[in-house]
């Protein structure tokens, strides 16, 4: 049996069926469904999650306690910072039969600061810097940088 390309510590959870890039790295208490695209050496930190509608570009980092839900698509060289929070449901309910999963797009080269928090549906751009503990409640032009709540632009390109 060939050995994989990609590193799983023994205390991660990899989903059979999950497609790992080559050089990537999935930390302990990290679990990746197995319906989840990685790609190439990324770095997936403790305690992170990749749910199965989850497409991850090469060379992307999720630190510590970030969680990727359904309908997120993280493009090439992202950082996101240690918990990041993302959602997909503008109107979360319990049980909740009228869903509506709405696609999240971070853009290459983006960096997320520490505990920002992305709303469902959001496009941030290539490029893009988003402030730690930021909210971002509408989609980031590419190059601008973003703080505060709800997020503002601080630098536009």
């Amino acid at each position: 049996m060939n050995k994989p390309s990609y590193f799983v510590h023994p205390q991660a959870l990899v989903d059979e069926g999950a497609q790992i890039g080559e050089g990537s790295r999935i930390w302990a208490f990290a679990h990746v469904l197995g319906k989840a695209r990685l790609g190439r050496n990324c770095n997936i930190c403790d305690h992170t999650f990749v749910e199965n509608n989850v497409v991850i570009g090469d060379n992307v980092t999720l630190k510590c306690g970030v969680y990727l839900w359904d309908g997120l698509i993280v493009e090439d060289d992202v950082f996101i910072g240690p918990n990041a929070t993302f959602t997909n449901d503008k109107h979360p309910r319990s049980g909740n039969r009228d869903f509506k999963l709405l696609q999240t797009r971070i853009g290459r080269g983006a960096s997320l600061g520490a505990n920002c928090t992305i709303l469902p549906g959001i496009q941030i751009g290539a490029g893009a810097v988003v402030g730690a503990g930021a909210v971002v409640t509408k989609d980031v032009p590419a190059g601008a940088t973003v703080v505060g709540n709800p997020a503002r632009i601080l630098r536009a390109k």
